[in-house]
């Protein structure tokens, strides 16, 4: 019988959400969980990333904005005594006004112009941790962050897991209200071709603007999510590896596509702790720059297309390989 695409999608959400739901009963290991509750708030950063991407613009130190909603939802949390399920929201908010003022100084950037501002972005705002901003964010010995759950809750790991997954949920929900509304097509005219976009009456400065701040603001949930769940913050938020690290899920899970980033980071985590575990340091480095470059040669949508490479594979042999006819036939 033959399932549309469609339906196919369906079924495969539904059966991720089974997955992940059920999972902590089927582990007894908190290192897993714990692991699960990081590859979640990574799924939120890369799909941050990738929305950005939709609207055609590249970023090369999103880890920035990780690691400002990190630090305004730590500090926000530790001066008001608020709970931080609130400040994660509220230091998000700070990462995506600092977006936008960034977006406002070089949004009308050609794409990879802008990915090597954002990338000395995030440079200049480490260093400002460090130095400036020492007093405050305790320099480069960190400060104690409070945790999204007391550790005195009975259970509180396997409470924290779903909260975050809930989060994650919620984030790719509102991605893809944004890709199947007005706003995401604008976001795609803008990316296909500026000049027809302006001309069908589209403001490229407007739409960039707003996909900047939509993209550091999710960025700013995952940070704070990250460092509240650790209970400690350190300026190596910022560094380079945590402004690559969407990129490389996106691209490997598929650019442009809402699944892409989910399957991406999970793909990739399973792989990245799967060659840990065999005592490979540097190694796993040259793995995975392998498997970033095989993929992109064989598979350039990303492993999103794979199941439709294999069906158009199988066709292909079917028509090759006709079935021999039966005796008399």
């Amino acid at each position: 019988m033959h399932i549309k695409h469609n339906e196919m999608a369906k079924y495969g959400i539904i059966a991720t959400l089974a997955i992940a739901i059920a999972i902590p009963f089927l582990i007894d290991s908190m290192f897993i969980l714990n692991l699960l509750v990081l590859m979640l708030i990574f799924i939120i950063f890369a799909s941050a990333w990738n929305l950005l991407a939709y609207s055609g613009q590249g970023s090369l130190g999103h880890a920035a904005f990780f690691g400002i909603g990190a630090y305004a939802s730590t500090l926000i949390a530790a001066k008001s005594g608020l709970s931080p399920f609130i400040t994660i929201f509220l230091g998000a908010a700070v990462a995506a006004f600092i977006g936008i003022l960034i977006g406002l100084t070089c949004v009308r950037l050609k794409e990879w112009f802008l990915a090597m501002v954002t990338f000395g972005f995030a440079i200049i705002v480490q260093t400002l941790t460090v130095s400036v901003l020492a007093p405050v964010t305790g320099g480069w010995d960190g400060i104690a962050s409070s945790r999204l759950l007391s550790p005195s809750i009975p259970g509180y790991q396997l409470i924290e897991y779903y909260a975050v997954l809930a989060i994650t949920i919620a984030s790719i929900t509102a991605i893809w209200y944004i890709m199947k509304s007005r706003i995401g097509l604008a976001f795609l005219a803008i990316r296909e071709n500026e000049l027809e976009a302006r001309a069908a009456g589209i403001d490229p400065v407007h739409y960039r603007l707003l996909a900047f701040a939509l993209s550091a603001y999710l960025a700013g949930v995952a940070g704070a999510l990250e460092i509240h769940h650790i209970g400690y913050l350190t300026p190596e938020l910022y560094g380079v590896e945590n402004s690559f690290w969407p990129v490389t899920y996106v691209i490997l899970g598929g650019l442009g596509s809402l699944a892409g980033p989910v399957i991406g980071t999970i793909v990739l985590t399973i792989i990245w702790e799967g060659l840990k575990a065999t005592g490979l340091t540097f190694g796993r480095y040259i793995i995975v720059g392998i498997m970033l470059i095989l993929a992109i040669i064989f598979l350039p949508r990303g492993l999103v297309s794979l199941p439709e490479q294999v069906r158009e594979w199988l066709k292909r042999r079917w028509k090759k390989d006709p079935l021999p006819e039966t005796a008399g036939g």
